[in-house]
Order: structure tokens, then C-alpha cells, then sequence
């Protein structure tokens, strides 16, 4: 039984290692880049955004809202406060998730935006005659219609006809009767 596991597995890496090689490098630089966005926001980004709002560091920015065993105490940073058993809430804390969370979405939109650009050039589009919908350039068929482009069938799916007078190389000019039924 443990075999047989153990060669299922040898087989799900030689099948997908490529895939699981891909996912084991961007857990890792996932890792990484979490930390340089983390020191990004909390040693660059909110200091001087502290400043301009409370006067001091944004992690020490918060709200008492019930007082601790000291009656009327003033603290300077959440952790003073919740040692002595204030409640507070961390509105500095809470900034500093925000910023960090829209630093790397900004961060991943940009680099899946530059990889899409590097990676598939787009494609050139048409218009069907038909739906209006965009369609790759030399499409047969329309992928959202599924109508016939005429002007571009190929002249195998065109019929041969006892009239010898019909233009076969132009199918725009062709008859419908002379075209094959494709379903």
C-alpha cells in the first residue's frame, strides 16, 4: 500500500513537475516579496503618514476606549495600554494592513500586466458581419454566433457544381447551394 502511494507520487512529479516546481518557486518568492512589502509599508511608507496624522509613529496611533486599571492613564503606544488592561483600538495598525494590502495589489497587477504584455502578443480582431463581436482575423466561423464568414471559406468546403460558370475563387460571389453543410 505505502508503495503504491510512494510510485503515485513519483508519477504526479514526473507528469506535473514542471507545474509543482513552479508552485514551490512562487510560495517561495511569494514569502520573500511579503517581506520586503512589509518592511516597504512599515519602515518607509507609514512613518512620515504617522507624522502628519498623529505626530508620531502610525503603529502607535489608536483610540482608548475603556481605561485600564489606571484611572485616567495616558499611554503611549497600544502595547502600554493593553498591559495594563485598557481596551484600544488600533487604528494604526489597522492603516498599516491597508497600505500593505494595496501595495501588493498594486505590486501583482503590475507585474501579471507586464507579463501579459510579454507574454502573448493580441491578437488581431475583426468584426463578424453578423453579432458585431470581435473575432480573430481568418476566422471561419464566428466563436460567439457561430455563423459562416462567407468571404472566407475555403474552397474545399465549397461544392462542385455542374455549372462550370460559377466563381469558386471568390465564395463571396458563390450561391449558397453550392456550399457544403458543415454540421
Amino acid at each position: 500500500m505505502a508503495l503504491g502511494i510512494i510510485q503515485d507520487f513519483k508519477d504526479f512529479i514526473k507528469k506535473r513537475g514542471g507545474n509543482v516546481m513552479d508552485l514551490v518557486l512562487a510560495v517561495i518568492i511569494g514569502t520573500v516579496f511579503t517581506k520586503v512589502v512589509n518592511s516597504l509599508v512599515n519602515d518607509i511608507v507609514t512613518p512620515p503618514l504617522g507624522l502628519l496624522i498623529h505626530g508620531t509613529n502610525l503603529e502607535n496611533f489608536f483610540i482608548v476606549i475603556r481605561h485600564g486599571q489606571t484611572p485616567n492613564a495616558k499611554y503611549n503606544t497600544p502595547q502600554e495600554a493593553q498591559e495594563d488592561g485598557a481596551v484600544t483600538e488600533n487604528i494604526g495598525s489597522f492603516l498599516n494592513a491597508v497600505i500593505e494590502f494595496f501595495m501588493v495589489a498594486i505590486t501583482l497587477f503590475l507585474i501579471f500586466y507586464v507579463y501579459k504584455l510579454i507574454r502573448k502578443p493580441k491578437e488581431k480582431t475583426e468584426e463578424c458581419p453578423w453579432c458585431q463581436a470581435d473575432i480573430p482575423v481568418g476566422s471561419i466561423k464566428c466563436q460567439f454566433c457561430t455563423s459562416i464568414i462567407v468571404e472566407k471559406i475555403p474552397s474545399q468546403y465549397l461544392r462542385d457544381t455542374k455549372d462550370s460558370t460559377t466563381n469558386t475563387a471568390n465564395p463571396a460571389t458563390s450561391s449558397p447551394d453550392n456550399l457544403i453543410d458543415i454540421q
